[in-house]
């Protein structure tokens, strides 16, 4: 069995007990170095294959010949697998090869949903996750659609929103926003959400510091309903026109 697994934002408490049995039982895991550094006290006495950054078809390959071999092996995402991780790339690779491999999805808290525990309840009405990287889509069609969920008033979840190789993403898609929302819109910053340095923010587009955004950051920026209370980030289950 190939067990493609969520390990939530960063905590071991933020973690499903379902991935933690997963990763309990099987004798091999793959991941991104960085993530294997996230779990030390579950992986004593395991076989550990890791990669570094921009490894994922590599890593995606090993745990397919692991588990054709037939033994049971765990690929890891920081998050939810199935939300900006490892399951499609996974389960697209593993559709390709001759022999048929077992392959179940254990799902992890994504950052959205543990930065607006965080933050109070910033996603209550509907809402969307955009990444703003554009390893694996074209800016133009970022552009877009941000600007589409900008304009039908979303609470927008921006995932990758900053990096030293594209400082300016995040400006672009908040001009892009304030096309529609107004520079007073609440925003919901968490850092390193689940980690022993996390760090939450609430403030509004104007005021928003960019310098402080990296790509361990996740920006949820609100509807145009959406306030502060008691230092809480607040969408309101309704709508008001």
């Amino acid at each position: 069995m190939l067990y493609i697994v969520g390990l939530g934002p960063g905590s071991k408490d933020m973690m499903t007990q379902e991935a933690l049995d997963v990763i309990k039982k099987v004798p091999t895991i793959v991941g991104y170095i960085t993530y294997i550094h996230l779990i030390p006290d579950l992986l004593e006495g395991k076989e550990i294959v890791t990669t570094g950054m921009r490894g994922e078809v590599e890593r995606s390959q090993k745990a397919i010949e692991i588990a054709a071999s037939g033994k049971d092996v765990a690929i890891i995402s920081s998050g939810d697998a199935g939300i900006y991780g490892m399951a499609g790339l996974v389960l697209e690779m593993a559709s390709k090869i001759d022999q048929h491999i077992d392959v179940r999805v254990v799902p992890g808290v994504t950052a959205s949903i543990g930065a607006a525990a965080a933050l109070g309840a910033p996603l209550m009405n509907d809402f969307c996750h955009i990444s703003l990287s554009d390893l694996m889509t074209p800016w133009d069609v970022i552009k877009q659609r941000v600007d589409a969920a900008a304009k039908a008033d979303f609470v927008i979840c921006l995932y990758n929103p900053r990096s030293k190789g594209r400082p300016h993403n995040l400006r672009e898609a908040l001009d892009i926003i304030l096309k529609y929302k107004s520079d007073q819109t609440v925003v919901g910053i968490g850092k390193n959400v689940g980690r022993s340095h996390e760090i939450e923010k609430i403030t509004t587009i104007k005021d928003l510091d960019e310098t402080e955004i990296n790509m361990t950051t996740i920006v949820i920026v609100g509807n145009k309903n959406t306030y502060v209370a008691d230092g809480r980030m607040i969408t309101p289950r309704g709508y008001t026109l």
